[in-house]
């Protein structure tokens, strides 16, 4: 069962200029430094409708644009999954309160629909599917400008 082209639910009343959580705030939550710290910053928390928007801009000399690929830098799925992750990762433990992140248990129903390049701010979208403190599903979607391009189901573990 994919999304289509749909997204997980309305952002049309969302100020997404809006700042929930800014870096520090996701640093409480989740334990990524450096050049794993995948998102800049949670635009919605929304623990009652069991929705997340957080915000990434990909910036031109992050660790893999010189290899991934030399002279045409794009963003890896593997790191849009990242990503979605961290977004997750950061509502389980801001919902439950825990001291705890999320790993990855499983990923389904992954799919890219366009490149993601430097200069280009990633909006994720997550929405809760089931929450236990043993395992947790969310579908999350990435969009650029408002266009999706990634979509997956994340299933994760408290580590």
């Amino acid at each position: 069962g994919g999304l289509g082209g749909m997204l997980l639910f309305d952002i049309a009343e969302i100020d997404l200029s809006r700042t929930a959580f800014d870096l520090e705030g996701i640093r409480r939550r989740n334990t990524q430094r450096f050049e794993m710290e995948m998102l800049d910053r949670i635009i919605h928390f929304d623990p009652e409708q069991g929705n997340i928007i957080a915000e990434r801009t990909v910036k031109d000399g992050e660790f893999w644009a010189r290899g991934h690929f030399p002279g045409q830098p794009v963003f890896p799925g593997v790191l849009m999954i990242e990503s979605a992750g961290q977004m997750v990762s950061f509502y389980y433990s801001e919902m439950l309160n825990a001291d705890k992140v999320l790993g990855f248990a499983a990923c389904e129903d992954v799919k890219f629909r366009g490149m993601v390049t430097p200069g280009d701010t990633i909006t994720f979208l997550g929405k809760i599917i089931d929450l236990r403190t043993r395992i947790s599903s969310f579908h999350t979607q990435g969009l650029v400008n408002g266009e999706l391009r990634f979509q997956a189901k994340i299933v994760g573990m408290p580590l």
